[in-house]
């Protein structure tokens, strides 16, 4: 059922919004989160080591590691790994909603350049890399590992559908199924990072053609990116039947029965696994103006047969089912 526009702003009834199939906080927290995910498989996707670790024994393809740092390094350790790069991005382990990533597009001399052009000193990054370490962007505020990892050269395509970053797709799979995806488009008020709370664009993709087919940022509907003016009408995701094949195929690598699958497109390398996510958001119904819940519940009521499906079997029902074209 497709959301009215009020949902784009000003309050609603929780019985309008429950009739409208929209998942809520709490719904999502006890009936899908407690209820299909298990807390010892959490470590799997809530440090992005591990994750990657993971992926790489299900050969599912992420960004490169450059490298890892366990324990609080010396200034000496960072600069000998960044010296020589023109391009990486530096991110905490254990960070959440994209806090302490600090993405790095090239070089002034001494200086390194963000992706809005804004200089970033050898100094600045040591503090950062201490900051991470000592736990500032932690779940939890504990001490955490910095990772330095290669900077994804991302698909051409998204060149003016995302401002000064990079731009990740989140798809949401329960049981196995996708059933939910959104593209996330940084823009200059998020500092090009694709987060939706610091001002990124999502924009709801059809889980069958990889085509937009809505788009908002700070939850109120838009046609155009804000900074290019590009119309998302016209935007269609590339290899989207191996990105969604990739997201299902999480569910085998994490073990955990409702995830968000954050990707990017690089350009070489196709589709990659940025992270996974426990507990993903719910403003992916925003971005579709659509409600996940009912989607979910259909899920629930397939019998053990279905539900025993391959990726690829799971992957076509979805993409047959959950098709634009077939919502009412």
């Amino acid at each position: 059922m497709q959301l009215p526009s009020f949902l784009r702003g000003g309050l609603v009834s929780p019985f309008t919004l429950r009739k409208l199939g929209v998942l809520g906080m709490n719904a999502r927290n006890v009936h899908y989160i407690a209820r299909y995910n298990d807390r010892d498989k959490y470590p799997v996707v809530d440090d992005k080591l591990n994750t990657k670790r993971a992926a790489k024994r299900y050969r599912i393809p992420v960004p490169e590691l450059i490298a890892a740092f366990e324990t609080q390094p010396s200034r000496s350790r960072v600069m000998q790994v960044i010296t020589p790069l023109q391009k990486f991005v530096i991110k905490p382990a254990r960070g959440s909603g994209g806090k302490g990533i600090l993405v790095i597009t090239g070089r002034d001399g001494d200086d390194y350049l963000k992706p809005s052009g804004n200089k970033v000193t050898a100094l600045d990054i040591q503090r950062h890399v201490s900051n991470i370490h000592s736990g500032l962007y932690s779940l939890g505020g504990k001490p955490d590992r910095v990772m330095i990892e290669a900077l994804v050269d991302f698909d051409p395509v998204f060149d003016r559908y995302s401002f000064e970053g990079v731009p990740d797709i989140r798809v949401i799979v329960f049981r196995g199924f996708p059933v939910m995806a959104m593209l996330r488009c940084s823009t200059h008020a998020s500092d090009g990072k694709a987060n939706l709370h610091q001002g990124a664009v999502g924009v709801g993709i059809d889980l069958s053609t990889g085509k937009s087919c809505h788009a908002v940022q700070r939850g109120v509907r838009i046609e155009k990116h804000p900074d290019t003016e590009m119309p998302f009408s016209d935007l269609v995701v590339p290899d989207w039947g191996d990105l969604v094949r990739l997201a299902a195929s999480c569910y085998e690598m994490t073990g955990l029965g409702y995830l968000g699958c954050d990707i990017v497109l690089d350009r070489k390398r196709g589709p990659l696994l940025l992270e996974a996510n426990a507990r993903p958001g719910l403003a992916i119904q925003i971005a579709n103006g659509i409600g996940l819940r009912t989607r979910l519940e259909h899920i629930e009521a397939m019998d053990l047969e279905q539900l025993e499906k391959n990726v690829e079997e799971r992957v076509n029902y979805s993409m047959d089912y959950f098709a634009a074209e077939s919502i009412a």
